[in-house]
């Protein structure tokens, strides 16, 4: 599967690219649990800098460009996502140069952010806002509610409908409730396969690990409402459930198994594999990966279940 998740993600980057530098199509960048259903639904393409900042992150260099950030006036206190990231387009560098010869992210027409996972996103995309003269939507669902109370979906069906009567003003098209349907169905066809996929790590040895979970996690973020998540989860549960009908473990001789909570360490995914392999310990579930799974989306109940799904 790992070659077709690079030829995937080459695919995705330079459609981006494309889109970019042709007048006729647009591109929206989107915090990475923001209702990309609906915008996708409005025929943008979808940008995701949160991708970007792991990438930076993978490829060890944020720790060059985060500077070019604090140099601006940011905190080094603050989320090294948005400070690398900022920093990547400051320095006029980025490891989509190597590794697809694209020069830039591709320069954004909307901006997209929503507050229900952290509320540094706001800023960062309000720096691009004024970068690239572009508008910039901003949901902000209810912070760490106790409960999530039928009120609190209203009001994020409230800025959902904000988002959609804005994309419509700058497209000058309505949204097409059947497409947005049709949409909706395949982020709930990928995210219930990405949660069985997630769910074999119960499964005794596992097949599949968080370190694994990290790198087959973007189709799901970058592809989410597309044929080809769905189409990607399918081939990759189908061979996890070879592997364990063979016998065969991501971690031979397991002896122990470990629950990995919070953000995956990008520059050291590999090392820290490599030490858990080594010592026979599986790490077998993650809050992290399972921050996308969006089942309770319903394609009959769109706008009720994307308001529960992303608060």
């Amino acid at each position: 599967m790992a070659e077709t998740l690079r030829g995937l993600l080459k695919k995705n980057f330079l459609n981006l690219d494309e889109a970019a530098n042709d007048p006729s199509r647009r591109v929206a960048w989107l915090s990475s649990v923001a209702p990309v259903e609906l915008v996708r639904a409005m025929g943008y393409e979808v940008y995701f800098p949160e991708n970007h900042g792991a990438l930076l992150g993978a490829t060890r260099t944020a720790s060059s460009l985060i500077p070019h950030a604090l140099s601006r006036g940011y905190s080094p206190e603050i989320c090294s996502y948005l400070t690398s990231d900022i920093g990547s387009h400051i320095a006029g560098r980025t490891p989509l140069q190597d590794l697809y010869g694209i020069q830039a992210p591709p320069r954004p027409d909307l901006l997209v952010y929503s507050t229900n996972q952290c509320r540094d996103v706001c800023d960062w995309w309000s720096f691009y806002a004024r970068e690239f003269d572009v508008p910039v939507v901003g949901i902000h669902p209810p912070h760490q509610p106790d409960k999530v109370t039928e009120d609190h979906i209203k009001a994020v069906e409230a800025e959902h409908a904000a988002l959609v009567r804005h994309m419509e003003e700058q497209t000058g098209n309505q949204l097409d409730r059947e497409h947005l349907k049709e949409i909706v169905e395949l982020s709930r066809q990928a995210s219930v396969l990405w949660r069985d996929v997630l769910n074999l790590g119960q499964h005794s040895p596992s097949p599949f690990t968080f370190f694994d979970g990290a790198i087959h996690m973007a189709p799901i973020v970058l592809l989410r409402g597309t044929h080809e998540a769905v189409d990607y989860y399918e081939r990759l549960h189908k061979e996890l459930r070879d592997r364990i009908d063979a016998g065969v473990a991501a971690v031979p001789d397991e002896r122990l198994r470990l629950y990995w909570e919070g953000m995956p360490v990008w520059g050291a995914l590999r090392e820290l594999s490599t030490l858990f392999f080594e010592h026979n310990v599986s790490v077998v579930a993650s809050t992290y990966c399972n921050s996308w799974i969006f089942d309770k989306l319903d394609p009959e109940n769109i706008d009720e279940t994307l308001a529960l799904v992303y608060t």
